[in-house]
């Protein structure tokens, strides 16, 4: 026999006999002729082909399973595998992910916290905030002419001596034709929500 039993390379590289056999049938050991392990070119090629996460699990003992490794093999067949073997490319995208998910419940807090609102719908509630104040000022006119008549009938009258009358619908066109014109300044004003 040139190299080592499933036996001695699963406490050779801390791992089950399970994690071994399941390591061999994925391909993931180089085996001699015999069907013994070649423990360093082995090493080797399960440090390439598992995921730098669960390698740094199963270094401290943090990963579930048996004997202190990871059980089951998780190491060796569990893990995302990085087809380059480039660890670095890994951590980046583990870092990302790690970023994405923070900012993810970050945005949930503030939602539930009533900081954050959804778009459409405010837009939707400030849309018919605006339409509410366009329709109040378009009826006002209307609804206050007759009296704005009167009150300054009333004024002109107690300052000149003389009985004024004020045409009620001619203060009301006026008011009217003022009050569109304000309108339709404002009608070019855009809320942005971005």
């Amino acid at each position: 026999m040139e190299g080592l039993s499933e036996r001695a390379y699963a406490e050779h590289a801390g791992l089950s006999r399970g994690g071994v056999q399941k390591a061999r049938k994925n391909g993931r050991l180089v085996l001699y002729a015999d069907g013994s392990i070649n423990a360093a070119a082995s090493d080797a090629r399960r440090g390439g082909a598992t995921d730098p996460d669960q390698q740094m699990r199963s270094r401290t003992g943090l990963a579930d399973g048996a004997g202190g490794g990871v059980g089951g093999g998780a190491a060796l067949g569990g893990g995302t595998v990085s087809g380059s073997g480039d660890t670095t490319s890994y951590l980046k995208a583990r870092t990302a992910l790690t970023v994405y998910q923070a900012q993810e419940r970050q945005l949930a807090i503030q939602k539930k916290k009533g900081a954050l609102v959804d778009r459409a719908r405010a837009e939707t509630l400030v849309f018919r905030l605006a339409r509410q104040e366009r329709d109040t000022w378009v009826t006002w006119p209307t609804r206050v002419a007759a009296l704005m008549a009167a009150q300054l009938s009333a004024k002109m009258e107690a300052a000149t001596g003389e009985a004024v009358t004020i045409e009620t619908a001619i203060l009301q066109r006026v008011l009217e034709t003022h009050v569109r014109e304000q309108l339709d300044a404002l009608a070019d004003l855009r809320v942005g929500l971005a």
